[in-house]
């Protein structure tokens, strides 16, 4: 084998992203809650960074008491009606977006972007004023207790053996968050560091079951109603008929096989009827009522409203609680500073560039965000006017080639953002579809054929529910041509059970 080394030239592509462009990306891509996270982080990262809020009133002069020079000023705003230093955010095409972002970039005239943000109403926040990060700490709830604390508090206090109480804590540490034990005694066992036996686990676990919530150490749904049940003080009449029910017959009130209930217990539909009623207030996962409510805040990136004309829709950002970013003045005076050391000016210099990069970001986001709102509306105006049945099929393709920008632009747009309208509030992603052609020559989209199966089972006859088939065949009235196992499908993602699970006897 011979090894020899030689060069050689040759003509390539690639495609290489700025860092730039890169961080102008991952902001257009993150939804307003997260946007807010992030710009905390850079305000605590980046000294020379700083904001307002946009509910303060514009100050009347500079933070540092200094008027700007008239020539200063006159020649800034000169530079404005140019187009200089700002973004292209009437441009159909992003490209050029980005090579004004490039040119922004190798731009070293910090005067001239203290003058835009001057003239956005930006001000200095002052040594007098609040310090908004020890404000937001104080204000911060304190941690929930866990279930896992929540029993363990009061295991503590219970009075057994130690082998009882090792194995009564191993049990509380492989409860899941909704209560129930899903590991079976045989394991528990070999993972016990300490040695406990099965006989000690099961002793064990009948202690903790009697701890609150009741139905906690359940190890399956009739367990758990079986214990919530005998937790009750003063059972009511209907209490034994609902025992007799969730010891013999869950499965049967899940398939709303009634008339079976009624003939193995000899008691009348109605009074079954009532014992389920009654079974339905208890909780079937005891556990997640204690802890940290996880449920996930909305907030809208985009605001829709009736035009005060009476005629169309005005689409807006909502960007109330969006702060206004800004570079303090004090370190654009020690960067022009020719007595400050080099160190220092590379440090300061290298920040205000990350600066401007993220509050051009933050413009270049706005602007692409709200022409792709903007198309959305337009497109969509017969969902707006009549409802989501007439939710019309929307390719990103075509929102992309209306604003003039990438498909993948427009993806990042809309993901995890949300539009607030008449209609409620719906993730921009719902507007984009696939759909089917109608007889009458027009299309729907899945989520308008969704609508559509919703009404027909919420308007039907609940003593003879329709089946799939019957809803395929009043789709195909319509016009839609749908497979029974597509409409079966659809039916399922909209938690609707079958139509013997719908039947009212």
């Amino acid at each position: 084998m011979r090894l020899e080394t030689s060069q050689r030239m040759g003509l390539e592509q690639r495609m290489k992203l700025a860092p730039r462009m890169i961080q102008s990306m991952e902001i257009l891509q993150l939804p307003l809650l997260a946007l807010q996270e992030r710009i905390e982080q850079e305000l605590i990262s980046n000294p020379v960074l700083e904001m307002r809020d946009p509910s303060e009133d514009e100050p009347a002069g500079d933070s540092d008491g200094e008027e700007a020079p008239q020539a200063q000023q006159q020649e800034e705003t000169t530079s404005e009606d140019r187009g200089e230093s700002s973004l292209i955010v009437d441009d159909k095409n992003d490209k050029l977006d980005y090579e004004r972002l490039a040119e922004i970039a190798d731009d070293n005239d910090y005067e001239d972007y203290y003058s835009r943000a001057r003239g956005s109403g930006i001000r200095h926040v002052g040594d007098s004023d609040r310090d908004r990060k020890l404000d937001a700490m104080a204000n911060t709830a304190a941690r929930d207790t866990s279930l896992h604390e929540y029993l363990t508090f009061q295991w503590n206090l219970v009075e057994a053996e130690e082998p009882i109480k090792t194995a009564g804590q191993l049990i509380i540490n492989h409860l899941e968050d909704d209560g129930y034990l899903r590991v079976d005694t045989e394991e528990l066992t070999r993972r016990s560091r300490t040695p406990v036996t099965p006989v000690q686990i099961n002793r064990a676990l009948v202690l903790v079951q009697s701890l609150d919530p009741p139905g906690v150490g359940a190890r399956d749904l009739q367990e758990c109603l079986l214990l919530q049940l005998d937790s009750v003080e003063e059972p009511p009449a209907i209490h034994d008929l609902a025992r007799t029910l969730a010891e013999h017959h869950l499965r049967d009130i899940e398939n709303n096989r009634l008339p079976a209930i009624a003939k193995s217990t000899g008691r009348a539909i109605e009074n079954i009827k009532e014992a389920i009623k009654y079974l339905h207030r208890f909780d079937p996962r005891p556990g997640q009522r204690i802890g940290p409510d996880n449920v996930p805040y909305i907030v809208p990136d985009i605001l829709v409203d009736y035009a005060q004309d009476g005629d169309g829709y005005d689409v807006r950002l909502a960007s109330g609680n969006e702060p206004v970013l800004y570079i303090n003045r004090m370190y654009r005076r020690m960067l022009r500073n020719g007595t400050v050391d080099v160190k220092t000016r590379e440090f300061i210099k290298k920040n205000i560039q990350s600066a401007r990069w993220l509050i051009e970001s933050l413009e270049q986001r706005r602007s692409t965000l709200l022409r792709v709102a903007e198309a959305i509306v337009h497109a969509q105006r017969d969902f707006l006017d009549n409802g989501p049945k007439f939710l019309k099929p929307l390719p990103m393709g075509a929102v992309a080639d209306k604003v003039g920008i990438h498909v993948a632009t427009v993806s990042r747009a809309v993901s995890d953002k949300y539009m607030q309208c008449p209609r409620g509030i719906y993730p921009l992603r719902q507007f984009f579809s696939s759909g089917v052609e109608t007889g009458e020559g027009g299309s729907l989209s899945w989520e308008a054929i969704k609508a559509k199966i919703s009404e027909i089972i919420k308007n039907e006859d609940k003593n003879a529910p329709l089946s799939d088939d019957q809803i395929v065949d009043m789709l195909n009235g319509e016009g839609i041509q749908m497979a029974r196992r597509t409409v079966a499908k659809y039916r399922k993602a909209l938690g609707i059970p079958s139509a013997r699970q719908r039947k009212d006897f």
